[in-house]
């Protein structure tokens, strides 16, 4: 199985807003610590802040935050929503669906299978579990500069 780059953006965006609990951070900041666009991260950003997610604040004070507890985030909830049903193989799609041995293959009951184990291993971590207590995760995420504490947005 294969992540989209999107979902890699949000659980790497998502881990350094846990690891910055209690103030705002920039999209700037996020870019740089982890070599992410800033086009790429605008648009994940707002998936995840419309998914609750994270939450935003505007202006010249403004960032990011987590929109809930690290604890209350599930990994296997955000690669679901982030990912957005995308199917898996041809087959698995409504539309576009040109694959003729679909009435035949006996591949796609595994498939079908191979995804709810991979989405079921996901459910077990919380983004507190990958993040709490990571020392080597805090020393790559931690800011290059950290800016004057901002309030979080409410």
């Amino acid at each position: 199985m294969r992540i989209t780059k999107r979902t890699n953006i949000a659980v790497r965006l998502l881990m350094y807003c846990a690891l910055n609990e209690g103030r705002l951070v920039t999209k700037s900041e996020i870019a740089a610590r982890c070599n992410i666009s800033e086009n790429h991260l605008a648009q994940v950003v707002n998936q995840l802040s419309q998914l609750g997610f994270l939450k935003t604040q505007r202006g010249r004070n403004g960032g990011l935050a987590l929109g809930r507890a690290a604890a209350d985030i599930c990994i296997g909830d955000v690669f679901r929503q982030v990912e957005g049903g995308l199917p898996m193989v041809e087959c698995f799609a409504d539309v576009d669906n040109t694959c003729p041995l679909v009435e035949a293959c006996r591949l796609r009951d595994a498939l079908t299978r191979a995804g709810e184990a991979f989405y079921g291993a996901l459910d077990g971590i919380s983004l507190e579990s990958l993040t709490c207590d990571n020392i080597d995760l805090q020393r790559i995420l931690s800011p290059l500069s950290c800016p004057s504490p901002a309030k979080t947005p409410a």
